[in-house]
């Protein structure tokens, strides 16, 4: 990832000064602000990660269509929730189709200057597993999320997910790790950031 310039430290500290009296910084007019539209996206980074996981958990602890509520706490804090239903019967091809919601969500300072604080939902996280236990993983991640913080203001998410699938040695289903590939938009009012990343 670039590194940041001088003006833009210098923005980010301004920024982080007068945070206290302001619910976060916003756009200047809409003028696009590629730094602030990157970190609006990272502070993200890992709530993707863990909502596929959860995913994950809640396939395996599914005993009917419906998938029983999933919960993990941000890093920093606040919690994440997935649910929703899944394909039941014998076939080695399931369809997920999972929301996800942020309460006070946060995974920490972003770079270690920007805190952002995620709320709302529920964002549509579908799956679709094919050719289990050893297959594929493919789908969506799509919704948006109020941010307050040191950036202020709604992100979207519209991410395209793929990836393989293994069986855990306890007989449960999991992603194969190192093969989930993410890539989309993370669009606010700074700009839109192009996501490719590999979790």
């Amino acid at each position: 990832m670039p590194s940041l310039t001088r003006p833009i430290l210098a923005r980010a500290a301004a920024c982080s000064l007068f945070s206290f009296m302001v619910w976060g910084c916003q756009p200047d007019d809409g003028v696009a602000d590629p730094e602030a539209a990157r970190r609006a996206y990272l502070g993200l980074d890992r709530a993707v990660d863990r909502a596929i996981e959860l995913g994950f958990d809640g396939f395996n602890a599914a005993s009917s269509a419906n998938i029983p509520e999933q919960m993990a706490a941000g890093e920093l804090s606040g919690t994440m929730v997935v649910g929703g239903k899944v394909d039941q019967g014998a076939s080695d091809n399931k369809e997920m189709d999972l929301q996800v919601t942020l309460t006070d969500y946060s995974d920490g300072p972003v770079e270690d200057m920007f805190d952002v604080v995620y709320d709302g939902g529920p964002a549509l996280l579908d799956l679709s597993l094919r050719d289990l236990p050893d297959g594929t993983v493919t789908g969506n991640f799509s919704g948006e999320f109020a941010m307050t913080g040191e950036l202020a203001g709604a992100v979207a998410l519209d991410l395209d997910i793929t990836g393989e699938t293994e069986e855990a040695p306890d007989g449960t289903i999991r992603r194969k790790a190192g093969t989930i590939h993410v890539s989309g938009t993370a669009s606010s009012d700074y700009g839109v950031f192009m996501i490719d990343v590999a979790l």
